[in-house]
């Protein structure tokens, strides 16, 4: 095995030397593209936006901890990953007032270039990791830090949306006067339209996983493992400002059906459907969400395999090309591709989700689940959407896994990926 995973490495070298990974299937150099995004107008209007959602429920503020939250809000960035365990950083939003991020410890300097950040301070980690049998002392000091803010700022409105909070931290913020509400659906309605940076971000970050799927489609030979295909998609994603990999979606025969398996050391074989989501949060922390399935070379595909792949392509261009700016999520669920009775106990279990920085609002349920999870709304335009396919039979060997990103346009919704989709089975 260690053969072929250096001739997939030779390869992947041969692609930096040649200029050809920094080039996207659009013929544009992506570093270029990443150069000229305006990240102060990106972080300005993002702001904005929270601000509308902000004032329009009559929030004094918002405390955020989660670190996607802090990033849409400040344009900061700091141990992302950790922070989402480890919550030692959160940012206080006014909605007509200042933003003050409370950074951790010696970090300060890393975020003293945002031009959205009014004024940092050092935080007060209050989990156990950090404070261990201060955890007490250590929340008091945290919500006097809140509470003296939200009083300094506006002593007359006591709402405040909060995104992440312990229950002994959020009783301190009530027993001093402090009403609290869920920030979540402020800051992910703020972030279902895309301003026009953020749309080219997206693009940027759906470009490099188009490139990361061509190599990951040259280096499928029969031997290599899950894993080390995998892991491809990782080093070009890294390789062109990338960030992380929100799952490990990546299986091969058998292990395809039902979906969600997550790679392995398993050994590929000749004629394996091998299906993956790419989950990739790419450059300027956007994005990109696509789904593929491919025939491992070395036999070809069989009348089931192709029968899987038709009806999930059928499922994902027919519901993509209903999407119109308007359209009530109920009706679009109604007029959805019609699933066969055989594959319904193994669907996935949405028919479209919003996407941004990562998977977000909406939601939009199949009418199967419409009565347990269906929700009221509208596509907009300027919507990034993923429609989403799998196919496969309980008890078979295999199923198919597609997804399209999309932008919704004044006419429709546009895919954003250049992978093809179409008959990909064959190619």
């Amino acid at each position: 095995m260690s053969g072929i995973l250096e001739s997939v490495r030779d390869q992947s070298e041969s692609d930096v030397s040649q200029g050809s990974v920094g080039v996207s299937p659009l013929g544009l150099n992506l570093q270029e593209r990443a150069a000229a995004i305006d990240e102060e107008r990106l972080n300005r209007d993002r702001l904005a936006r929270l601000r509308v959602e902000l004032s329009k429920r009559g929030y004094a503020g918002a405390l955020f901890s989660d670190p996607i939250n802090i990033r849409y809000a400040t344009g900061t960035r700091n141990m992302a990953v950790w922070t989402m365990h480890a919550p030692g950083r959160y940012a206080f939003v006014g909605t007509d007032g200042p933003v003050v991020l409370f950074e951790f410890g010696s970090t300060l300097h890393v975020s003293r270039n945002s031009s959205c950040v009014d004024e940092i301070r050092v935080s007060t980690p209050w989990f156990h990791f950090l404070a261990g049998c201060r955890v007490q002392e250590k929340t008091e000091t945290w919500a006097t830090q809140v509470i003296d803010l939200l009083a300094g700022y506006d002593r007359s409105n006591r709402r405040l949306a909060v995104d992440r909070c312990e229950p002994w931290g959020a009783q301190l913020l009530i027993e001093a006067g402090i009403q609290l509400f869920d920030a979540q659906e402020a800051i992910e309605h703020a972030r279902t339209i895309k301003t026009p940076d953020e749309i080219l971000c997206m693009q940027l970050s759906v470009d490099v996983a188009d490139v990361a799927i061509d190599r990951m489609r040259r280096a499928l030979v029969p031997g290599i493992t899950e894993n080390q295909l995998w892991s491809i998609l990782h080093e070009t994603n890294i390789a062109h400002g990338g960030e992380w990999i929100e799952c490990r979606l990546l299986a091969s025969g058998e292990r395809t059906n039902p979906w969600f398996q997550e790679s392995s050391n398993r050994l590929i074989q000749a004629g394996d459907i091998v299906a993956f989501d790419t989950d990739m949060v790419g450059p300027f922390g956007y994005l990109a969400d696509i789904s593929r399935s491919f025939v491992c070379p070395g036999r070809r595909p069989t009348s089931t395999q192709r029968q899987l792949y038709e009806t999930a392509q059928r499922q994902v261009l027919t519901n993509m090309e209903l999407i119109r700016p308007g359209m009530e999520f109920r009706e679009f669920a109604a007029r959805c591709w019609p699933m066969p009775e055989e594959y319904i106990p193994n669907r996935y279990m949405m028919t479209v989700h919003g996407a941004g920085m990562v998977d977000e609002y909406p939601s939009v349920a199949l009418m199967t689940d419409w009565e347990e999870w269906g929700i009221d709304g509208r596509f907009e335009e300027n919507m990034v959407v993923c429609v989403e396919s799998f196919i496969g039979k309980p008890g078979a060997k295999e199923g198919v896994k597609l997804e399209q990103q999309a932008l919704i346009t004044r006419s429709g919704a546009v895919p954003m990926s250049s992978t093809p989709l179409i008959d990909a089975i064959e190619a």
